[in-house]
């Protein structure tokens, strides 16, 4: 029986140990990956920032601040103000458009709700580029857009939609609602009907069920979804190019231009690591926020 008695808990540990020796061994493969074609290469870039450019291009390997001064420089913060105008426009008008359509689909019957989330993704599938050029031929002078509004009788001569700021926006809410619409819906579908059920038989109007119970309990979906549609927004390049015609100068931009035409290399990763300081900051907002939620109090 004393032997009974002590093996146990020796057996136990020793089935412990081996699950997570398991679980390791699981791990490796995927984390030697990411070690190897994300970390390494992101860390090595980011290692520039500490550098100088050398005179023909490449890296000179000798320590300087300067990078980051020059990022703060009054015309570099102007781009950067800008890029947080234009991505924090594209965000809200994603999350007026995501959230009713998360919403919806969420109402919908099960055997339906696959069928709409996939309506979702499709566009997703298609090319970048073929997306945006397509949003070109819409708002072009003799574009869709223009001519259904002169045969409306709302416009008598084509307005210039084309290469303008509000086409940029469009054109970044386009290519990531799906981002903003997929983690709304998780967050809306696990939401417990009762708990909306109660507050309206006890005479909670809609407005009110929404604002006390289902926009709370949602919001890490939503924070969650303005991160995933702010963040790539912010370092895009090729929308504000293609739609905005270049008059439009975004973070992304200069970040390609000091990479690939500049070949100020050491500059350019100045200003990535400015991306990667934002997406930190925002995803630490958006823990804070969902641990707050749920807990039910201060985090």
């Amino acid at each position: 029986m004393t032997d009974l008695i002590t093996s146990t808990p020796t057996g136990r540990g020793a089935g412990e140990r081996s699950s997570r020796w398991e679980r390791v061994t699981l791990l490796v493969p995927g984390l030697g990956y990411v070690t190897a074609f994300m970390a390494v290469p992101v860390l090595l870039v980011l290692s520039y920032v500490f550098f100088q450019r050398g005179r023909f291009g490449g890296v000179v390997y000798e320590f300087t601040w300067d990078n980051f001064s020059r990022a703060l420089s009054p015309t570099y913060r102007a781009v950067l103000v800008d890029s947080v105008v234009i991505a924090g426009s594209a965000t809200i008008l994603a999350l007026l458009i995501g959230y009713p359509v998360a919403y919806a689909i969420a109402q919908l019957p099960a055997r339906w709700r696959n069928v709409a989330l996939v309506l979702v993704v499709i566009p997703f599938w298609t090319n970048f580029l073929v997306r945006t050029y397509a949003w070109i031929v819409l708002l072009s002078s003799e574009g869709l857009v223009n001519r259904g509004l002169e045969s409306l009788g709302v416009i008598e001569d084509p307005i210039t939609l084309l290469y303008t700021r509000g086409a940029v926006v469009v054109g970044l809410v386009y290519a990531y609602l799906p981002l903003m619409i997929l983690p709304l819906y998780a967050s809306i579908s696990k939401l417990d009907p009762e708990l909306r059920e109660a507050a309206t038989n006890l005479g909670a109007s809609r407005f009110r069920v929404f604002r006390t119970i289902t926009w709370p309990l949602t919001l890490p979906g939503a924070l969650t979804g303005c991160i995933f549609v702010f963040v790539p927004s912010l370092g895009n390049f090729v929308v504000p190019e293609l739609l905005g015609g270049g008059k439009f100068v975004m973070v992304g931009n200069v970040v390609r231009d000091q990479f690939l035409k500049a070949r100020d290399w050491p500059f350019g990763a100045t200003l990535a690591l400015v991306l990667i300081v934002v997406l930190v900051v925002l995803f630490f907002v958006q823990s804070r926020v969902s641990r707050r939620v749920s807990t039910g109090g201060p985090s």
